[in-house]
């Protein structure tokens, strides 16, 4: 069993970024905050669906070409080389849970 506190753990780059809560050995899954103007860059993963489940804020997430308007309560679910970007396009925090 592990347990741990989101508010105790760090943000991969400072005040926004990637932070995981728990990695491995089955699957990674943490929070990812995105500050205005910042987006995630596009890419994909050979093996792997990811999952994202939006919690705050407004922005693009860009899955294969296609653009879709995140709102809060939005669910996408990756299968394995969906390209895919989030790009936070206002000036408040976007803030996502990720599984993968």
């Amino acid at each position: 069993m592990q347990h741990v506190n989101e508010n105790d753990l760090e943000f991969r780059g400072g005040a926004s970024g990637v932070k995981y809560l728990f990695r491995g050995p089955h699957i990674d899954w943490g929070v990812i905050v995105f500050a205005p103007g910042e987006t995630l860059g596009h890419h994909y993963h050979e093996r792997v669906e990811e999952t994202f489940y939006f919690v705050e804020g407004s922005g693009r997430m860009i899955v294969n070409g296609q653009e879709y308007r995140i709102r809060v309560g939005d669910a996408f679910r990756l299968d394995p080389a969906d390209r895919h970007d989030i790009v936070n396009d206002t000036q408040a925090p976007l803030k996502a849970v990720f599984i993968k």
